[in-house]
C-alpha cells in the first residue's frame, strides 16, 4: 500500500464504503463487487474455453447501492490517470468516458430481456497479455521431488509451512469439506485427481493477512489441477450495508461471484474448516489475462476504463433493476459530469490518506516497536 496511492486506495475498500455510507444513497440495489477498481477487472476461461472479460474480484461482495461500485471504479481512473502522468484535462475526460459508458450500457440493457442480460458477455481475445494457464504455471511453480510433484519454495510469495505445522492435514480436510458443495457431474471430475501437496501462498493487496493456501493436485500419468483455498472474513461493506443472508462468508463470495460474472469456474466452491474459518476454492489463474494499468498509455487507459464499466453495467442489470437504474441516470451527461466531480475530489483526499500512512510507515521503519509494546 506504501508504493503509490492507487495501491494505497486498492486496500482501502472499508474505508470508503464508510465515506459513502454518510453520503446520500440511491434506494436502487444490485450485487455488488464491493471492491471494483481497475484492478480488479480482467479475462479468463470460461467453462467452454472462451476468454471473456469481466469483473474478478468478489470478497467484499455484498447487495447494495449499484453506485457505491461505480464510484469506486471512477475513482480509480483518476488515481491511474495520475499515476501515469495524464494531464488533468485528459484523465477527467477518461472519467466523464467511463461512467457515460455505464450509463449508455445500462440504458441498452434496460431495453432487453433478462435471458438476453444474462447470456451477454464480453469477448477478451482482444486483450493484451497471455492467458496464464495450469499447464504455463506447473514448470514454474512445482517440480518432482522424489517422484513426487511437489511446489517449489519462493518465499515469501509461495512457501510450505514449517515442519510440524499440520498445513498438509488441514488443506486435506478442507477439501473434503469443499467437496460437498460441489456439483455430481464436477466431483466425478475431481475426482480423477488426487492431492499430492499444499503450500501457504501470498494474496493480494486487498487480502494481506488472510490464511491462504494452494493444493496441488494429478492423476496418474501426471496432468495437474491447482486450486485456490482462500479465507472468506465478512464483507467490508456490512457494517454500512444489510447483513449477509449467508452464513458462510465463502458462500456469499461464491454466490456473488457466480451472480455478477458471465461465466464462472466449475470448480468455485466454499467450505468451513473444523476451527471455524470460512473458505472459498477456485482454480488458480485459469486463462487468467490481467491489464499492468501503470504501464498503459493514456489512450489505453481511457479504452479500458470503458470496458471495465461495460463490465460493471452487465453485471448490476444482471443482479438488479436496469431499467430503474437506467431512469436514475436518464439520458444527458449530467450524472457523468457530477461523478466527474466526485471521483477528482475523492482522488484528492486518497493521495493526502496516502501521504499521511507513507509518513507513518517511514517512521514504523525507522523505529522499529518495542517487545510487548501495544500497536496504535
Amino acid at each position: 500500500m506504501a508504493a503509490s496511492p492507487l495501491a494505497f486506495y486498492r486496500g482501502g475498500a472499508g474505508v470508503m464504503a464508510a465515506d459513502l455510507a454518510g453520503a446520500p444513497t440511491t434506494p436502487l440495489h444490485a450485487q455488488l463487487g464491493g471492491d471494483a477498481h481497475l484492478l480488479n477487472f480482467g479475462g479468463y476461461a470460461t467453462p467452454e474455453r472462451s476468454l471473456v472479460f469481466d469483473v474478478n474480484d468478489f470478497d467484499e461482495t455484498l447487495r447494495g447501492p449499484w453506485e457505491w461500485d461505480l464510484k469506486r471504479l471512477s475513482v480509480s481512473v483518476v488515481l491511474a490517470a495520475r499515476e501515469i502522468g495524464m494531464r488533468p484535462t485528459a484523465a477527467q475526460a477518461a472519467v466523464a468516458e467511463t461512467v457515460r459508458t455505464y450509463r449508455e450500457r445500462m440504458n441498452l440493457f434496460a431495453q432487453q430481456a433478462p435471458l438476453d442480460i444474462w447470456y451477454s458477455r464480453i469477448d477478451a481475445s482482444a486483450l493484451t497479455g497471455r492467458p496464464q494457464s495450469a499447464e504455463q504455471l506447473l514448470p514454474k511453480m512445482t517440480a518432482l521431488v522424489d517422484g513426487r510433484r511437489r511446489f517449489v519454495d519462493n518465499p515469501p510469495f509461495i512457501y510450505h509451512s514449517p515442519e510440524g505445522d499440520p498445513l498438509e492435514a488441514r488443506t486435506r480436510a478442507r477439501i473434503t469439506a469443499y467437496r460437498r458443495h460441489l456439483r455430481t457431474e464436477v466431483c466425478e471430475l475431481f475426482d480423477r485427481y488426487r492431492f499430492v501437496d499444499a503450500a501457504i501462498k501470498v494474496v493480494g493487496t486487498g487480502s494481506v493477512g488472510t490464511r491462504c493456501a494452494v493444493a496441488l493436485f494429478t492423476t496418474a500419468d501426471d496432468e495437474s489441477l491447482i486450486l485456490q483455498v482462500k479465507e472468506a472474513r465478512r464483507s467490508v461493506l456490512e457494517p454500512f450495508l444489510a447483513m449477509s443472508r449467508f452464513k458462510n462468508q465463502g458462500e456469499r463470495v461464491v454466490t456473488g461471484q457466480r451472480a455478477m460474472q458471465a461465466a464462472s469456474d466449475i470448480f468455485l466452491g466454499w467450505l468451513t474448516d473444523d476451527e471455524g474459518h470460512d473458505f472459498y476454492v477456485r482454480q488458480l489463474r485459469d486463462m487468467k489475462v490481467s491489464v499492468k494499468v501503470d504501464a498503459l498509455r493514456p489512450t489505453h487507459l481511457e479504452q479500458y476504463s470503458e470496458t471495465c464499466a461495460w463490465a460493471l453495467a452487465r453485471a448490476h442489470a444482471r443482479t438488479g433493476d436496469a431499467a430503474a437504474i437506467s431512469g436514475y441516470l436518464g439520458g444527458s451527461d449530467r450524472f457523468d459530469r457530477a461523478l466527474v466531480r466526485f471521483a477528482n475530489g475523492y482522488a484528492d483526499q486518497v493521495e493526502r490518506d496516502y501521504e499521511a500512512f507513507r509518513q507513518a510507515f517511514a517512521v514504523a521503519k525507522e523505529e522499529p516497536t518495542a517487545p510487548n509494546k501495544p500497536l496504535t
